[in-house]
Parts: C-alpha cells; sequence; structure tokens
C-alpha cells in the first residue's frame, strides 16, 4: 500500500468521521454553522450519516474494496462541493476553509485511490 495513499485517505477518514459524530452530537459549532448557512435543523443527522457514510467507504476502500472506496471518495468531493456552495450563496466565508479541508482530504483520497 502507498504510505501518501494511506495517509491522505485516514486524513479523510478521521475528519468525516469526526465532523459526523459531532453534527450527530449537535455540537454547538454544527448548529452555529448551520443556522448561519441556512441549513436547518432537522437535514444535520441525514448529512451526519452521509459524511459517517463517505468515511467509512473510504476506508473500506484502504482496506482493498477499491471501487467502493473511489464510489466514496466521489460522494464525499460532490457533498463537500455542495458545502462550499452553500457557504458562498449564503456569504459565509470567516470559516469556509474548513469545508475547503474537507474538500481538498476527500479530492485527494479520490485521486489516490483512482490512480493506484
Amino acid at each position: 500500500m502507498q504510505p501518501v495513499y494511506a495517509t491522505v485517505t485516514c486524513v479523510a477518514v478521521l475528519a468525516n468521521a469526526g465532523v459526523a459524530a459531532a453534527d450527530l452530537a449537535k455540537a454547538p459549532f454544527v448548529l452555529a454553522n448551520a443556522a448561519e448557512v441556512g441549513v436547518t435543523r432537522s437535514w444535520i443527522p441525514a448529512l451526519a450519516l452521509l459524511k459517517a457514510a463517505g468515511a467509512a467507504g473510504l476506508l473500506l476502500g484502504l482496506l482493498g474494496v477499491r471501487p467502493l472506496g473511489i464510489a466514496a471518495g466521489v460522494g464525499l468531493v460532490l457533498f463537500h462541493l455542495g458545502a462550499v456552495t452553500v457557504h458562498v450563496r449564503a456569504r459565509v466565508f470567516h470559516n469556509i476553509a474548513f469545508p475547503g479541508l474537507f474538500l481538498a482530504s476527500a479530492t485527494g483520497a479520490l485521486v489516490l485511490a483512482a490512480t493506484r
């Protein structure tokens, strides 16, 4: 296994699993950010499950189920592109780096999974 692929994918898995857990725990920063960008509280659990599923898929891809890892990477890239778009649309730029970093880690994991 390539060390760079493993490292980037583990970062993406841990980041998405961690924020999914924060979403499900209804952490104050999650609720504040959702309100600021116009995402209703009722969407947060579903969005958390999508992040968790993406993290699980990336992990399974890392463990050998390559098509699932690639599919999870595509899903997370699309998810986080949506998050960046929502921030831009709401004109909330002070914390846009966070969805940008999630997007970057998912993109890195996807590119490395697809090219290995």
